[in-house]
């Protein structure tokens, strides 16, 4: 039998309201508790915005260069990032377990870069999503493209199962040559996505106008970091994007081709938690870089 418990003096604080936290991530707090959680594992909590690291380029590019060695690559970039952007078997095969920080898991998957890119299917069941504790699962959408109906399609199951179970859904908004990367096209396939019922969505920074697709999309938007730039180009779009609406950047190409992929990873960081200006980032980068040991080879 539990003991009984003889104290009086207890504090109730009757006179003090149960508080009501409101989640903090837009377009997000009616989602479920373990939703909420997950995307918290994305989402730094003070800044409320995201350096992803995404290197799940060869699921259809296969050994990306930068990504010859994962091991070697980019497991030391693991402390600087808040989420990993990754397929399964990268996952499981090189990423240590004791990675602690959020994963989104590419969950989208089929044809290489001799086909169709568009004619994707979803590649990984929900199962293994929750198995592998991934915080999000990304899913490719083809808006336009020539099969965009199938790549929607993918879209929603995958929404219909992540409600189910809990797990956020980032819709990733693919743009093909045959498409022209405008703040009207971004604001159709960012919009598009959200009214499906993506939990936030990956696209591309425009110059002109971005503010009106991050305006536009109920659900936060990150910045895809595209093709190589130099360094400092790369941290004046991801500045210009985080100062316009979006809510962080999922890196790829920009962070491990770069000169210094850990001074680099380290300067984005600083751009988007701490609003620093670009040009001020940057000295930070090569200050990283100068700091680094010679190799005699």
């Amino acid at each position: 039998m539990p003991e009984q418990d003889a104290s009086t003096a207890k504090e109730f604080y009757p006179e003090v309201p149960q508080a009501e936290v409101s989640f903090p991530l837009k377009g997000s707090n009616s989602l479920d508790w373990g939703m909420k959680n997950r995307l918290s594992n994305i989402f730094d909590s003070k800044s409320g915005k995201t350096v992803m690291l995404a290197i799940d380029h060869g699921y259809f590019q296969g050994p990306t260069t930068g990504l010859e060695r994962v091991d070697i690559n980019i497991v030391p970039l693991l402390p600087f990032a808040d989420t990993l952007m990754v397929t399964r078997g990268i996952l499981r095969s090189t990423i240590p377990p004791s990675f602690t920080r959020g994963v989104v898991l590419r969950t989208s998957g089929g044809p290489s870069i001799l086909k169709e890119l568009s004619d994707e299917q979803i590649a990984v069941d929900i199962e293994d999503v929750i198995r592998l504790n991934a915080s999000a699962m990304a899913v490719q959408v083809f808006i336009g493209g020539e099969n965009e109906s199938q790549s929607v399609h993918n879209l929603t199951r995958l929404i219909d199962v992540g409600q189910k179970y809990g797990v956020p859904v980032l819709a990733v908004t693919a743009v093909g040559r045959e498409l022209v990367r405008d703040a009207r096209y971004m604001r159709l396939a960012t919009r598009i996505c959200a009214e499906l019922g993506a939990t936030y969505v990956k696209t591309y920074y425009v110059e002109e106008g971005f503010e009106t697709v991050t305006a536009s999309c109920p659900v936060p938007i990150v910045i895809a970091g595209g093709k190589k730039l130099p360094e400092l180009d790369a941290l004046k779009m991801a500045w210009r994007a985080t100062e316009e609406g979006a809510l962080g950047v999922d890196m790829g190409r920009n962070i491990f081709q770069s000169e210094s992929p850990q001074a680099m990873i380290q300067a984005v960081r600083e751009v988007v938690h701490k609003r620093e200006r670009p040009e001020k980032a940057y000295e930070l980068y090569r200050s990283l870089v100068a700091e680094q040991p010679v190799t005699v080879g």
